[in-house]
């Protein structure tokens, strides 16, 4: 099998060319942000706002930063101004079920005026109230029923008085009520006298006492009835009076809402009971002059009473808005999400009334859109269950979470609900959505759209614009400094290393624009009016330098000798392996001793790491799929009688991942066939039992990570990496190590096949079995298939001596 060539330097980086934008700045650039790369994501949102039914919620899934929350936006943005203005919502106060405070729906801008309707009303009342009640045809006919009954009763006890002196009996009046007493001549009988009278005519006189007594109660019985009558009378006075002062100011406020038939039935409410307590209106004064302060201190909070029994509590007011609402809700806690009852406390004790409901997100999104971040709507208490409640119910039911969970034993209420017509997008990570589709039964229902974004996108001139115009749009918005079209073509090509493929573009907008903000910095600090493509890469520098403090220890460890790294030398069953390591959103790489040993065995590899629990399942995995390819290569037909180990020198916290396994196959056959391995040249990859190298991540920073050690060390022009040969397409590395390739003094090659690899690595040729079955004398896999046919006829021997042991 052919040796591959080695990497030309122009396909380590793929360049982007400044010349081929025609903008000189981003300033030339109209300053709109295009949507690029995320068609399948669009097509979701497109659908998902496109379904009015039940259910068809959207889920935004993708990584942090990839302009999830911001295209929806922008799509949302342009949606909603074509469509409809919702309706206003108030509450108001339920005069037939007072904890049950009413929610009215007027048109869009209509509650506000409705509120300073009613208010205007209130403030008008305690004029006109005690005008009516004050006036001299009022008090004219309240005289008049008063003195009716006075007439009355004094008719009657006059009548009695006369039916009394015409029995020779005088009514007489005391402190105490009525008294009778027989009369003689005009005089009251003194009581010896009357003792001294016969006792026919005393049983006459008490029988006349007696009657008139019992005349005298059946008037007083009918007291109590003239004084109803009369109270009704005047109660009656009173609603025709303040239904007189009330009826042109209620009919001016009934025209401007006719065509609303709620808010007239909520009028008539109103009439009914002020007719009913015009009392509150009337300003009652006191002739004490000690009390005026206690007095006007208690008017005062009754009239707050009055107003507030009569206002109206706006919810949401539409009047402002421009089409559909998009509300974006930053903390969806359950009380901001389907509004609160808050409590007021008066005198040591907690209150509330309907003017403390307070709106929440749902209420301002209704008829619209609401944008929520589901790791932030899951981490509030409550708040998941409240909104699926909305959405399933189709409303918004207001409920005090300290009522419900028993937290306060106060009255609260229980505000009418309202009608929800909304579209909810949640915004969130892809494994909190499989998490929330496998484990809740409500959420394949309620959120039937999935929009998957784009970690990356293809790079071609299309994105390569819409980059630009996406870093022109972040300096217009964020106030940053214009930036040349070389510094573009510089981000851009950063852009491609984040993504790990220089044929496509990271979607991580957040990084790029932190980025921009970094470079905006730098070439202010440097007295620029543009960004150019140095600030850039100074910026790119820092970066990297911030990051670099472990990454350093570790290599001055190597060049110390503390960590044994051979980068000059060839040795048998070693190997350098290249490793990644993550640390926050900053990786880098750096390499890793391997080391195989074999011995006479039963066919078994030993993963040492596995086997202290170091290693985890898919670095397992490679390191059994080495024993496949070689019991199928060279064993097919003879027991594989080695037993080998393998193991990470100098690893402490553990491995995983398979992109070490043709690193690890490589020093096997190294260890088996007694060939040293070059330690100049590193490797990575992973291998099938086929013995195919197969593509693996992170190829830049390992491939970076062995250069710096061997820079450091100083290049001789024998260094250089082993590679997948379809990571070739992911390389994006720096410049020096392009500066270093294009001066011969580091190698990078691309591998397909594990003979090419070990060829490279030893020297000598792989070999390839001929049509008999033989490898070619001399080759690499001639002397590994003989030295595993040797261990095999021992093997082999070792069982017929100890099969003979018991004939001695």
């Amino acid at each position: 099998m052919p040796v591959p060539e080695k990497l030309r330097p122009e396909q380590l980086f793929n360049r982007c060319d400044p010349d081929a934008f025609e903008f000189n700045t981003t300033a030339d650039l109209d300053g709109t942000a295009e949507i690029a790369g995320q068609e399948r994501a669009l097509e979701a949102i497109r659908l998902g706002m496109g379904i009015r039914r039940d259910g068809f919620n959207l889920f935004a899934l993708g990584p942090a930063g990839t302009g999830k929350q911001s295209t929806v936006l922008q799509f949302l943005n342009n949606l909603a101004p074509g469509e409809a203005r919702p309706d206003d919502w108030c509450y108001v106060y339920n005069f037939d079920k007072p904890r049950n405070p009413k929610a009215l729906r007027l048109p869009p801008g209509r509650a506000c005026k409705l509120s300073d309707d009613m208010a205007h009303l209130v403030e008008t009342l305690f004029s006109v109230m005690p005008s009516a009640f004050s006036s001299e045809e009022y008090q004219t006919r309240e005289k008049e029923i008063e003195e009716s009954i006075h007439e009355q009763q004094a008719s009657a006890i006059e009548a009695l008085e006369q039916d009394a002196k015409e029995h020779s009996i005088s009514l007489i009046r005391t402190p105490g009520g009525f008294a009778f007493a027989p009369l003689k001549k005009g005089e009251v009988i003194k009581p010896d006298d009357y003792m001294r009278l016969k006792e026919a005519e005393r049983a006459k006189i008490e029988e006349q006492i007696d009657r008139l007594r019992d005349v005298l109660q059946s008037i007083m019985a009918q007291f109590p009835k003239w004084q109803r009558e009369t109270a009704e009378k005047i109660k009656e006075l009173n609603r025709e009076v303040s239904a007189f002062a009330l009826k042109p100011l209620m009919d001016e406020i009934r025209a401007k809402y006719k065509d609303l038939d709620e808010v007239l039935k909520y009028l008539d409410d109103v009439q009914n009971d002020i007719i009913e307590n015009f009392i509150q209106f009337l300003e009652k004064e006191s002739s004490e002059q000690g009390a005026m302060t206690m007095l006007a201190s208690l008017r005062t909070a009754g009239q707050r009473q009055t107003m507030i029994r009569y206002r109206v509590n706006v919810m949401i007011d539409n009047s402002e808005l421009n089409g559909a609402p998009v509300i974006l809700e930053d903390k969806p806690a359950s009380q901001n999400l389907i509004g609160d009852i808050e409590h007021s406390a008066q005198m040591g004790t907690l209150v509330t009334d309907f003017t403390l409901i307070k709106p929440g997100a749902l209420h301002r999104a209704n008829g619209g859109y609401l944008i929520l971040d589901a790791r932030r709507l899951l981490l509030e208490p409550f708040a998941w269950e409240a909104l699926k409640k909305a959405i399933r119910t189709r409303q918004i039911r207001i409920e005090s979470l300290a009522q419900l969970y028993s937290l306060v034993s106060t009255i609260s209420l229980e505000p009418e609900p309202i009608p929800l017509e909304i579209k909810v997008i949640l915004l969130g990570e892809r494994s909190l959505y499989y998490l929330l589709s496998s484990y809740d039964p409500d959420f394949n229902e309620l959120f039937k759209i999935a929009a998957d974004f784009e970690n990356d996108m293809p790079r071609n001139d299309e994105t390569q614009l819409a980059y630009a115009r996406l870093i022109g749009s972040m300096a217009e918005l964020d106030k940053l400094l214009p930036f040349d079209r070389t510094a573009v073509a510089r981000i851009i090509e950063h852009g491609s290393r984040m993504a790990g493929d220089a044929t496509r573009l990271t979607s991580n907008l957040q990084n790029i624009r932190d980025l921009a903000h970094e470079a905006d910095h730098h070439a202010a600090q440097n007295g620029r009016k543009e960004v150019v493509a140095e600030d850039v890469e100074a910026m790119l520098e820092a970066q990297r330098y911030r990051a670099s403090r472990i990454q350093e220890r570790l290599r001055d460890n190597m060049m110390q000798g503390t960590i044994l790294i051979d980068t000059d030398s060839e040795k048998t069953g070693q190997i350098n392996g290249l490793s990644v390591y993550s640390l926050g959103d900053q990786s880098f790489g750096s390499p890793s001793r391997i080391t195989a040993r074999v011995r006479l065995g039963k066919g078994v590899v030993i993963d040492i790491e596995r086997e202290v629990e170091m290693g985890g399942p898919i670095h397992s995995k490679g390191v059994m799929i080495l024993s496949g390819f070689l019991g199928s290569r060279y064993a097919a037909e003879q027991p594989l009688s080695l037993s080998a180990t393998l193991v990470f020198e100098q690893s402490y916290g553990g491995v995983e991942g398979d992109s070490a396994s043709s690193a690890e196959l490589y020093a096997l056959l190294s260890a088996i066939s007694g060939i040293p391995i070059r330690q100049w040249l590193a490797v990575t990859g992973s291998v099938n039992q086929h013995g195919e190298v197969q593509a693996i991540g992170g190829v830049n920073e390992k491939i970076e990570g062995f250069f710096d050690l061997c820079n450091e060390r100083g290049l001789d022009g024998r260094h250089g990496v082993l590679i997948p040969a379809s990571n070739v397409k992911h390389l994006m590395l720096r410049q020096d190590i392009v500066k270093a390739v294009e001066s011969g003094l580091f190698s990078i090659w691309p591998v397909s096949h594990i003979d090419e690899g070990i060829e490279l690595l030893t020297g000598i040729p792989a070999g390839e079995m001929d049509e008999t079955g033989a490898w070619p004398e001399g080759t690499v896999n001639a002397k590994v298939y003989e030295r595993l046919k040797t261990m095999a006829e021992k093997q082999k021997s070792f069982g017929k001596k100890q099969g003979d042991e018991p004939d001695k």
